[in-house]
């Protein structure tokens, strides 16, 4: 009895690892599936903090950002249905044997301001994903010890079938999302998202101005209530922030006119209206393959007296390369190369925005064809945010994805049932 009690507990153990192992890779690579060029990015800067960048060929961060997710996937899809369990387990613990002294060394030094690993969906600091990988490195472990107590979910026969599906469902989709943009956008300049909004500290900002004085060489701050007398001589203002408030969204974005230099960031903002932004990080790396489509955007701007502005982190070499290039017209202006790859993950990408709100955003593979002769955005569906909720876009891609591994699985419960059952039949046969 107590044998018996001892291996439902050890069964429950191993199972709950099992469970919390290929959720957490499974999210993991999801978040990574979907935005891969933020992944990208991401390994950009972990090359070049490690002073290894300039080494990489300029394709290797995506590959290996897209390789990253089909790995964590493939291994989280396998430990979820108990396919191959012990070759999956081994490799399960190499992957946390890896990472988590990797943690450890990122969350002492700081390299990057956080790990990436679950993308802009939810971000960690460098030691909570250390802790995060410790769980995993523990499960790992009892995966390694019981192979054969982690339940199946699906028979022997179907598993190629259920890992092939998993291996192609990943790969269709990080390729869409690479082609176009991000299906699930996660950061704070989002189809709808008021970017004066964000910009704003949330919660109860006020502030207090005190006046520095001095008095016989000491010095004192006072307020309002408590201004001292004319025996003290003012020296200096203070304004402290008082009561709590959460640090806004976004806190990085500057928009700054070429070559005047000129700080625009408030003025476009709060202007009314629509307007047009062509994102380009890097103009030296951007596609020029659309020029023309750039150009008829921009008389299409014209023809309706909306604002068309390029937004880019270039040098004055760059900007005039781009011209030259293409001929443009548009007015330049500077912003930090991050808050570019933030608002729109394509190099160049289009973001039309009415007011502060962001109305829709495209790649530079699905500029919207739009010249002279077109409508105005008012009466055009461009026109108006576009919105689905990160709980629709989530429920879609999970239906697209459980669906099919559902109707497999209940094809294969139907047909091992149908073996017991012929076994089970045979067997009474021979007894009687």
């Amino acid at each position: 009895m107590a044998d018996k009690v001892k291996k439902s507990i050890l069964w429950v153990l191993v199972n709950v690892c099992r469970l919390l192992v290929a959720c957490t890779f499974i999210f993991s690579a999801i978040v990574k599936i979907i935005d891969p060029r933020g992944t990208e990015y991401k390994l950009q800067d972990y090359a070049e903090a490690f002073g290894v960048g300039y080494l990489l060929p300029s394709y290797v961060p995506l590959v290996l950002a897209v390789l990253l997710g089909l790995v964590e996937f493939r291994i989280g899809v396998n430990t979820l249905f108990g396919i191959r369990r012990r070759s999956t387990s081994w490799l399960t613990l190499a992957f946390m044997l890896v990472m988590t002294p990797l943690t450890l060394y990122i969350a002492i030094a700081e390299p990057v301001s956080d790990c990436g690993c679950f993308g802009d969906a939810l971000v960690l600091t460098g030691w909570q994903t250390f802790f995060k990988n410790l769980v995993l490195l523990g499960a790992a472990i009892v995966l390694v010890c019981y192979p054969r107590l982690q339940s199946r979910l699906i028979s022997e026969a179907l598993q190629w079938t259920i890992s092939m599906y998993a291996l192609l469902y990943a790969l269709v989709l990080a390729g869409y999302c690479i082609y176009r943009l991000p299906v699930i956008d996660f950061r704070p300049y989002h189809i709808g998202s008021d970017i004066v909004e964000a910009m704003t500290p949330k919660g109860d900002v006020q502030f207090e101005t005190k006046f520095l004085m001095e008095k016989n060489g000491e010095l004192r701050l006072f307020s309002t209530e408590d201004y001292p007398d004319s025996t003290w001589t003012f020296v200096d203002t203070k304004t402290e922030q008082i009561g709590d408030a959460e640090a806004p969204e976004i806190d990085n974005l500057q928009i700054v006119t070429y070559p005047d230099g000129d700080d625009i960031t408030e003025d476009i903002l709060t202007a009314e209206g629509y307007k047009f932004f062509l994102v380009a990080p890097y103009l030296e790396f951007a596609d020029d393959g659309n020029m023309d489509a750039y150009e008829r955007l921009y008389d299409y701007a014209q023809h309706y007296d909306y604002p068309f502005y390029c937004l880019t982190a270039s040098g004055k070499e760059g900007i005039q390369r781009w011209t030259d290039q293409t001929g443009a017209e548009y007015p330049f202006c500077h912003t930090d190369a991050v808050t570019l790859k933030t608002i729109v993950r394509s190099n160049p990408g289009l973001v039309l925005m009415n007011g502060s709100v962001v109305v829709a955003k495209w790649p530079c593979t699905d500029l919207p064809d739009l010249d002279e002769d077109s409508e105005p955005l008012d009466k055009l569906p461009i026109g108006k945010p576009q919105l689905q909720s990160h709980m629709q876009r989530t429920v879609t891609l999970f239906l697209w994805f459980v669906v099919p591994l559902v109707v497999i699985t209940f094809i294969d419960r139907i047909w091992l049932g149908q073996r017991m059952y012929r076994a089970y039949l045979k067997r009474k046969k021979k007894t009687e």
